[in-house]
């Protein structure tokens, strides 16, 4: 049994679905009630709440943890989710780490993430950890603009970062907990190019067929659209990287590619296949 969390999100859903297809029980674990595809058994858990993670974690070997918000939550401990799984027979975990454990060790939640991985190396479990850098799935915060107004509004219009699809990052998870040639592995998981924000509004035009306009945000902004649905710190630290990413920042990693044999998907194709947001 292989247990998913963040099962119904824009990575955990393509993971859950490549696992089942593969013929591998699992168990999808969400916050809330969600359709999960046939054969797939879901439960629902909040992970900053760890003892309630247990009956997911039933008869499983192995977890892929993604923790998102329930990182920053209150009084949230997520070392106590890496012991439950150990102490409930678990023998694997891949973590989704973020690569700004590296690029810019020294922020609250990247010290955070940094000592999990830590508790997970020290665990005793086998493990992966993957570091991706932003999801060209952030896109989605332009879907109602786009849809009602043909509007993309951004800041720093002409600085990008090499974006990663999600799809990829479930791919190379999907890899790392059913391969043992994985175990061990740390993966630094971007897309196949730099691409900017007003070079995203292109290609979600060419994916529409239709104008898409591109309008510059300030910093100040953006921040205040952000705040609405993460924490402020949040917000100023991706708003750092976006607005001066440093060259480990810039960097097109070879992990997508090692792990997969095949080279990571550029944004246009993630456009292409989510375009029915946009419109």
């Amino acid at each position: 049994m292989i247990v998913v969390t963040g099962a119904t999100g824009n990575i955990g859903r393509p993971l859950t679905r490549a696992l089942a297809e593969a013929g591998q029980p699992v168990t999808a674990v969400s916050r809330r009630p969600a359709p999960v595809p046939d054969g797939v058994r879901h439960r629902v858990a909040d992970l900053s709440e760890p003892a309630g993670l247990k009956p997911a974690l039933e008869g499983a070997e192995a977890l892929f943890l993604l923790l998102s918000g329930d990182l920053h939550a209150a009084g949230a401990s997520p070392a106590d989710i890496v012991r439950e799984a150990a102490g409930s027979g678990v023998r694997r975990v891949v973590l989704l780490s973020t690569l700004g454990v590296v690029t810019r060790p020294f922020g609250a939640t990247r010290i955070a993430m940094r000592a999990l991985e830590d508790t997970l190396r020290e665990s005793g479990l086998q493990w992966s950890v993957l570091r991706p850098g932003g999801f060209a799935s952030n896109a989605l915060w332009w879907a109602e603009s786009v849809r009602t107004r043909q509007l993309v509004a951004a800041p720093f219009g002409d600085i990008g970062v090499p974006v990663v699809d999600p799809a990829d990052i479930a791919a190379v998870a999907a890899a790392c907990l059913l391969d043992d040639r994985h175990t061990g592995g740390v993966y630094e998981l971007t897309g196949p190019e730099v691409i900017t924000p007003r070079q995203q509004a292109r290609a979600l035009a060419d994916a529409l067929g239709s104008p898409v306009r591109f309008q510059e945000l300030t910093r100040a902004e953006a921040r205040d659209t952000m705040a609405q649905s993460m924490p402020t710190e949040l917000a100023d630290d991706t708003l750092d990287i976006l607005g001066s990413p440093n060259p480990a920042e810039l960097r097109v990693s070879p992990d997508v590619e090692r792990v997969l044999g095949r080279a990571p998907r550029p944004f246009a194709d993630w456009a292409a296949r989510h375009v029915a947001a946009f419109r």
